[in-house]
């Protein structure tokens, strides 16, 4: 189906198309501004600052400020990067403690094999 604004559409007779999805149309002054925003900028600054009033108040009553949440969720994720390590450190154990069986089987099996 092909709709008005597809850039795949044929102009009509006698007039020319720009088309393309990079097209910049005059009439529409501000328009991607708009559709960027998802509003006209005024009413976009309204809303966000009424948003921020209710946000900040509700952090208030729970005694929260913006430097704790931040090092709230830097020792979060600094407790999640050292589990990581610790998880890798004792793979890295298990590693060693099976290689130290594995490999010395293996070498004593190939020498066997080659021996025949």
């Amino acid at each position: 189906m092909i709709v008005e604004n597809d850039p795949r559409r044929q102009a009509p007779h006698g007039e020319r198309s720009y088309g393309g999805p990079l097209s910049f149309d005059v009439r529409s002054r501000g328009g991607a501004l708009r559709r960027f925003l998802g509003g006209s900028p005024a009413a976009v600054f309204m809303r966000l600052l009424f948003l921020s009033v209710l946000v900040g108040a509700t952090m208030a009553m729970f005694g929260l400020t913006p430097e704790r949440l931040f090092w709230h969720a830097y020792d979060t994720v600094r407790a999640l990067i050292d589990l990581g390590f610790s998880t890798f450190h004792d793979f890295g154990r298990w590693i060693i403690a099976g290689a130290l069986v594995v490999v010395p089987l293996w070498l004593i099996s190939r020498l066997f094999a080659v021996s025949r």
